[in-house]
């Protein structure tokens, strides 16, 4: 492995021309800055001299035609090379309907960004040589036409074959749903495991065996970092959710044949039409957040009135957008004991029970050749 390039991540655009914006009072997502916050990004990393920019998924508010093909035309004007994959809100219906694309139509949108005469919603591609790109869909309908994120058996078939095909010193693999845990139980928890893929222990079988050492995911809109046995997930937040970050990563090998992977997160703190950006976007989360904390409060197994949770979530008003900045270090006293364990454990700790701020800035070892 003797490598050198960068590149960047910026995940859940969720782009809303502003004439599809849902205007629905609880929503998220602050659809509004979606384009405005792009423009700012895409300055941004036209000069930094990039080899390539990874988007992993949710590019479009709810699927609509007009937004993907507003994105389309903006990305084929970068000096550099996109590569995306489609997000649960991308392809949200099987068929076509008079609000989105059908499920099997978002390729045909993005021929220029991975999918190269591809009908297939997932694909391989040389990004640099030495370095292949997958990018996997995660998202499938089972017979109710409910959309569920998971890899298919046809995709897994076709993972085992590309990954046991490839002659590449690094490979990075690209998809919506998460494959580790970035949050306490994700995997167990209601509020959680939707976020990840269903068969994740099938699809990290696969990467294990072949040494993949690199995951970009996206959906949960937070900053954090994954680790398990060799292979780090690293989930970015969303452009139009607080901290609405983006990331700079640069691949280097050094003198002695050590390649490392170094990240930077930045921010959009402030627009124009939203000169208190940061702010604003904070308390919009802390103020659409009380349904979400109660129901993690009601799954801590510890007993609680329905006042005293009450009075518990409001205090925790800006807890999930803490957790989206990444790097939190949580410290909770006057909480019942039992209520302020869980919630500290969704800090910045490392399995060894220490803080360990790699959320946003960190360097990773890739590979080190043995002398």
């Amino acid at each position: 492995m003797n490598l050198n390039f960068r590149f960047a991540i910026a995940s859940d655009l969720h782009i809303a021309l502003p004439e599809t914006i849902w205007d629905h009072p609880s929503r998220f997502h602050l659809v509004e800055v979606s384009i405005p916050a792009l423009e700012v990004v895409l300055e941004d990393l036209e000069n930094s001299q990039l080899d390539f920019l990874l988007i992993p998924g949710d590019l479009t508010q709810h699927g609509e035609p007009s937004n993907h093909i507003w994105l389309a035309n903006r990305l084929s004007k970068l000096p550099f090379p996109v590569y995306v994959i489609p997000g649960n809100h991308d392809v949200p219906s099987l068929l076509p309907n008079e609000q989105s694309i059908g499920f099997t139509d978002f390729p045909s949108y993005y021929q220029s960004f991975g999918y190269q005469n591809n009908t297939e919603l997932y694909y391989t591609y040389q990004l640099l040589p030495g370095v292949q790109l997958i990018s996997l869909n995660s998202n499938i309908f089972d017979g109710k036409g409910q959309q569920l994120g998971r890899i298919d058996e046809a995709q897994l078939t076709w993972l085992e074959s590309v990954l046991a095909s490839i002659d590449a010193d690094l490979i990075i693999v690209m998809v919506h749903h998460n494959l580790l845990e970035h949050l306490p139980g994700q995997s167990h928890h209601s509020l959680g495991k939707r976020y990840m893929l269903e068969n994740a222990p099938e699809v990290l079988k696969l990467l294990h065996q072949a040494g993949v050492k690199l995951v970009f995911t996206g959906h949960l809109h937070v900053q954090d970092v994954a680790y398990q046995n060799g292979l780090y997930d690293i989930t970015t937040g969303s452009l139009v959710s607080y901290p609405h970050p983006y990331r700079i990563l640069e691949v280097q090998t050094d003198s002695q044949g050590v390649t490392w992977l170094e990240m930077i997160s930045k921010r959009v703190e402030t627009l124009p039409e939203f000169p208190t950006l940061s702010q604003m976007s904070r308390d919009w989360i802390g103020d659409r957040s009380l349904p979400f904390t109660l129901k993690l409060l009601t799954e801590t197994a510890v007993p609680l009135s329905d006042k005293k949770a009450y009075q518990i979530a409001l205090e925790l008003k800006y807890f999930w957008a803490d957790v989206a900045g990444g790097d939190a270090d949580f410290d909770f006293p006057n909480l019942p004991t039992k209520v302020r364990e869980y919630f500290e454990k969704f800090g910045a700790i490392a399995p060894d029970g220490k803080l360990a701020f790699i959320d946003n800035h960190s360097t990773f070892l890739l590979e080190q050749k043995c002398v």
